[in-house]
């Protein structure tokens, strides 16, 4: 994998953009209090549904609203928790919500009720037309060629063909975790190769812990862009960037590039320590690109940074700098 192609990359922290045009969008952030690794999904009619990691991590919720600040009030549902026992019985991560051909599905992590760090990535399916009404089903783990740790997974379409990225402990405990891109068949299933297509390299991607993690796609000006996060829960938390042509072959991992320093992390003046797990969705203008990640406005934390609640989900406008890249205004506030 190239790490670095060219030096464009440099106008990705600093940028091109219009503090005006960014701040004429209002969020009455936090859109959610004590909800981590955001995802929003926009349904063709202007819906939007939100669901997050909750802090006892024991079960899913979904809310919908009409706007993106109607999802603070919106009521919560709960539509799956945890087992009791075995599999599926611990650590409920990171809940992505995807309609494909017509049908729901949830992609979530989850360990084991008797070994909490046995966590896979397993999968809910509903047919209704509406996620938060119907029954949702236990589709199983989706089975990757290393069995080992891992969670995270988002998909994507591109060029007819489907994909999924996740992160995964491919070299050992020691070495963290790294993002892996494949194939699928269809929703479910994987067809390899899963290819590694980036892995802590940097200082910053190593804080406290070695992880890559938290994918999420983003397809425009002729390039495929997919942010992660890197570090450890707490303040070091931080939002990496890699690239790829779209007419490039996505499975070869050395067309991929990969920016040298974080493109979203803490800024003391907003009160904004560890950003990161991120989605993108759009303004209901139906172009304005729209972040949806958590953070916490303190940076000092009592105890394990995974026993603190107060990752809240938050809202912000990324621009588009002139050569095509995002920019994610890490100077100013939301």
């Amino acid at each position: 994998m190239k790490l670095i192609k060219t030096l464009t990359i440099l106008l990705i922290a600093v940028g091109f953009h219009s503090a005006c045009f960014a701040q004429s969008l209002y969020f009455d952030n936090p859109i959610a209090e004590k909800r981590a690794d955001p995802w929003v999904w926009k349904t063709p009619e202007g819906t939007y549904y939100l669901i997050a990691t909750v802090p006892e991590y024991d079960r899913i919720v979904i809310r919908k609203s009409h706007s993106i600040n109607g999802l603070k009030t919106a009521p919560e549902k709960e539509i799956w928790h945890k087992h009791e026992t075995g599999v599926m019985g611990h650590h409920i991560w990171a809940p992505e919500l995807h309609r494909i051909d017509g049908k729901w599905y949830i992609y979530f992590a989850a360990g084991e009720a008797e070994k909490i760090w046995n966590i896979r990535m397993w999968v809910l399916s509903n047919s209704s037309d509406d996620p938060m009404t119907g029954e949702w089903k236990e589709e199983g783990q989706i089975i990757t060629e290393k069995e080992s740790f891992s969670l995270d997974a988002t998909t994507f379409e591109h060029n007819g063909k489907r994909y999924l990225i996740w992160a995964q402990n491919v070299r050992g405990a020691n070495h963290g975790t790294a993002l892996v891109l494949s194939e699928m068949k269809d929703p479910l299933t994987l067809t390899g190769p899963e290819v590694v297509i980036t892995e802590p390299d940097f200082s910053w991607e190593r804080m406290k812990y070695s992880v890559n993690e938290g994918p999420a796609v983003l397809q425009k000006n002729g390039k495929i862009f997919v942010t992660y996060s890197a570090s450890a829960t707490n303040h070091n938390y931080c939002v990496g960037l890699l690239w790829i042509d779209e007419n490039a072959d996505l499975l070869d991992a050395a067309n991929w590039n990969k920016s040298p320093g974080p493109v979203f992390y803490t800024n003391e003046d907003f009160k904004r320590y560890g950003p990161g797990h991120n989605s993108f969705t759009t303004a209901e203008d139906g172009k304005t690109t729209v972040m949806i990640y958590h953070a916490r406005d303190y940076k000092d934390i009592q105890g394990h940074e995974l026993s603190d609640p107060n990752r809240a989900t938050r809202a912000r406008v990324v621009e588009w700098s002139e050569t095509g890249f995002p920019d994610f205004l890490q100077s100013l506030g939301d």
